[in-house]
């Protein structure tokens, strides 16, 4: 039998009720007596907070970290009604939030994936609330093309005819495989711990992931190049960039959107530093807890 996984930094839970939501915080640490800024560890799409657990544990005991729950995701409730998730909407969330927390304060900024997007977002626009910034894998998304806007309009008014449904499990240890499907490299003790995180249990007697089923319906706004490239180059906060040597960017959008043109925009942020992980995949933070724990405080503790 696998042993269980132990987490080595006890969290607490808040709620904020922010912007007409319940808005959920797994912290670490203690806020009133933080010496450091405050590093808050923004999660991705059909991810949680809680999902940081590992790379904390990983890190040096007195840093007080924050990892929300994004709107819909986890234990933050959909907006009553929602049809679809806006991007602008995570920038009013997080603005909202460091106003709640650290008011007037510059904050250290991580952001996986959806979140590395919505954060890299946020220091262009906010620059003086950010001291250092830290993208895992946010690559953005291929630029949408003016063509593709009536069939993308289409599709979504289609899907709204029908509720959007996600899957239940009967067990947990069904949504404990179902993460290790999704990543192969993902351990079963870190799975079984995950999974508890990831779901709770309804009154059916199922297990329901805590995600609003609403985030699978295409988003019916194309992203553009022109907007990512004009945002980027107004960061002003050092950059770490952490990408894992397994993902692989070209395979993912099928040519549509190449490392050559990532690489592009990254290059339009005046201060980076790049770090590589090997042995690891998009969710690096499970996969390298440890690698990654070092590369963020070598960069967060950096004069």
């Amino acid at each position: 039998m696998t042993k269980p996984y132990v987490a080595r930094r006890i969290a607490t839970n808040r709620q904020l009720s922010l912007r007409g939501l319940n808005h959920h915080l797994t912290v670490w640490g203690d806020l009133a007596t933080a010496t450091q800024p405050v590093l808050w560890m923004m999660h991705g799409f059909m991810d949680v907070g809680a999902s940081f657990q590992f790379v904390v544990d990983a890190m040096a005991d007195g840093r007080c970290i924050v990892a929300p729950d994004w709107r819909g995701f986890g234990l933050t409730r959909a907006p009553h009604g929602t049809d679809s998730y806006w991007f602008p909407d995570y920038l009013g969330d997080l603005d909202a939030l460091l106003d709640a927390v650290v008011p007037g304060q510059a904050a250290d900024l991580l952001g996986h994936s959806m979140g590395g997007n919505v954060v890299m977002a946020y220091a262009a626009i906010r620059p003086e609330r950010v001291r250092r910034l830290i993208n895992l894998e946010g690559f953005g998304l291929p630029d949408g093309k003016p063509e593709e806007a009536p069939a993308r309009l289409t599709r979504w008014l289609d899907q709204l005819r029908t509720p959007a449904t996600l899957k239940p499990y009967a067990r947990l240890a069904d949504v404990a495989a179902r993460l290790q499907q999704n990543n192969p490299r993902l351990p079963s003790d870190k799975a079984a711990w995950l999974a508890a995180h990831w779901a709770s249990r309804g009154g059916d007697g199922q297990w329901h992931l805590r995600a609003d089923p609403a985030h699978k319906r295409v988003n019916p706004v194309l992203a553009k190049a022109a907007e990512a490239v004009a945002l980027w180059s107004r960061i002003r906060a050092p950059l770490l960039w952490v990408d894992a040597v397994g993902s692989r960017l070209d395979a993912h959008w099928g040519g549509r959107y190449t490392l050559a043109e990532f690489n592009a925009r990254l290059a339009q942020v005046p201060q980076v530093q790049r770090v590589s992980l090997d042995d690891a995949g998009h969710m690096l933070h499970h996969d390298q807890p440890e690698a990654l724990a070092h590369a963020l405080e070598a960069f967060l503790d950096a004069a």
